[in-house]
């Protein structure tokens, strides 16, 4: 909440439906040309892929570490809300799990520019992986712990030692055609199976 130059507290409004599908699109396009050709591409390529101007983007993100966070954070929400939603429409808890892991391999995987700024100098960017592990970290808790208590997994299991095992996995694949992440991600998680 803040407090008006009368003193009176004022509430942000929601975004209009409109404007929030807007800021959809262009964080869509943004992420796409971000998967293709890093962070740091133009900007008049990520507006000639949203359908807009580049004085649209800089309307909604003033500035590209505005826009690198949005995406970033955008794409953790989306990954953090398919947990809960696999676990109500998969066959099993342990297909729930596999299939977020599978969506987890392709954040880390097209997400390489992302990876370079959570490394960067620039103290903006801070936050992001305390916010990935914020918002991660319990949603594969509790995919974990239901295939668990289905019996489908072993009971000992530690989330954050299974994404840094993924992660591990996947960081290993750099350029290399002979690497193959996503198989040996799905080694681990058939692993995982209790005997």
């Amino acid at each position: 909440m803040r407090v008006s130059d009368a003193g009176a507290p004022s509430v942000a409004r929601p975004k209009r439906a409109d404007a929030q599908r807007n800021e959809e699109t262009l964080l869509a396009a943004a992420a796409a040309v971000f998967v293709k050709s890093g962070v740091e591409a133009p900007i008049r390529d990520i507006a000639t892929q949203a359908g807009v101007g580049t004085a649209t983007i800089y309307r909604h993100f003033p500035t590209r570490a505005d826009l690198i966070l949005a995406v970033y954070r955008h794409q953790v929400d989306a990954l953090a809300e398919a947990g809960p939603a696999l676990l109500a429409s998969s066959t099993s808890p342990h297909a729930a799990l596999k299939q977020w892991i599978s969506l987890f391999v392709d954040f880390l995987v097209t997400k390489h520019g992302l990876a370079g700024v959570l490394q960067s100098d620039d103290p903006c960017f801070d936050p992001l992986h305390t916010y990935f592990l914020d918002r991660l970290l319990p949603v594969c808790t509790q995919l974990l712990e239901t295939a668990a208590d289905s019996g489908e997994i072993r009971p000992d299991l530690d989330a954050y030692e299974l994404m840094r095992g993924v992660g591990g996995l996947c960081a290993g694949a750099g350029n290399n055609p002979r690497y193959d992440a996503r198989r040996l991600v799905d080694i681990l998680i058939a692993g995982l199976r209790r005997d």
